[in-house]
């Protein structure tokens, strides 16, 4: 089972991704309201993916994601962003990211994403 885990400083946008890849059969590995606690949970969870929101306090979800590709280069962070912030997925993508959701979430969407991701 595909373990994920769930990036976003808003407790409810963690709450809908959780219940969307739940009931998609997806195993939530855990959950992070920060990049600094992303980092944490990456190195003692080993997620098979991670959703990553882009604007969160203490670090970012960009500077989370240099931080664990720094240290794992084969890791899978799909960005979540809302829309408009095409420069910043671009960005991502180039520091290694390898897809991104848009806000609001559309179940089918976050489930496509992720299973293309995880290569399903």
């Amino acid at each position: 089972m595909t373990k994920v885990l769930i990036v976003d400083d808003t407790a409810f946008m963690r709450k809908l991704l959780k219940n969307i890849l739940f009931g998609a059969g997806f195993d939530i590995a855990g959950e992070a309201e920060n990049g600094t606690q992303a980092v944490e949970l990456y190195k003692q969870l080993k997620p098979d993916i991670v959703t990553m929101d882009v604007v969160m306090p203490e670090m970012t979800g960009i500077d989370a994601l240099k931080h664990i590709k720094s240290f794992d280069k084969d890791a899978k962070i799909v960005m979540c962003t809302a829309i408009g912030q095409e420069k910043i997925v671009k960005t991502a993508i180039k520091l290694g990211a390898r897809g991104y959701i848009i806000k609001p979430f559309q179940a089918p969407k976050v489930i496509e994403e992720i299973k293309k991701v995880i290569g399903q």
